[in-house]
């Protein structure tokens, strides 16, 4: 493993970023995986300075789940998401923030539109209706193999201390 010596530039972090919507938007979810280190972690918490290990979090994925969230997506596993969810990521406010050699830190505003279609009075909270999603990102990229990979993506969406229905799509 390569490690690269030099920092990331705000112009390389919103090329970064704008590639992982894009492929989260186009339901690319393998290339999605591809972007994480091996032991690298998506992770929702519910109050910033959580600790995972002890507290509950929205989400917290590892390898493994991320890995069993994407399978159970692609088997259709998910009644949460027949139909499937279709989403348009915004990203502003992008900063790149001093880290350690060989690392990356990045912080970004972010937009999720989501929209699930079908009848709006069928049984399924949601469908039919488009709603938002709005946080702040916190990313912690490493260098790896000449490119940059994922060891940390963690979403701090505004309403994440509320009653949230439906996340089983990729944020």
């Amino acid at each position: 493993m390569a490690t690269l010596t030099r920092n990331m530039t705000r112009q390389e972090a919103e090329d970064f970023l704008y590639m992982e919507a894009r492929l989260l938007d186009e339901d690319r979810l393998e290339e999605w995986l591809a972007l994480f280190t091996g032991d690298g972690t998506y992770w929702l918490p519910i109050d910033e300075e959580d600790d995972p290990e002890r507290q509950a979090s929205v989400i917290y994925d590892d390898p493994l789940q991320r890995e069993k969230r994407v399978h159970q997506l692609r088997q259709g596993a998910r009644y949460s998401q027949l139909p499937a969810s279709r989403t348009i990521h915004y990203l502003s406010n992008v900063e790149v923030e001093a880290a350690p050699d060989g690392e990356a830190h990045l912080r970004c505003n972010v937009l999720i539109m989501e929209l699930r279609p079908g009848d709006h009075q069928a049984i399924q909270k949601g469908l039919g209706n488009q709603r938002a999603l709005a946080g702040r990102c916190f990313y912690r990229l490493v260098s790896q193999d000449g490119g940059w990979r994922i060891a940390l993506k963690k979403v701090l969406l505004i309403d994440r201390d509320m009653p949230l229905y439906n996340l089983t799509f990729i944020l």
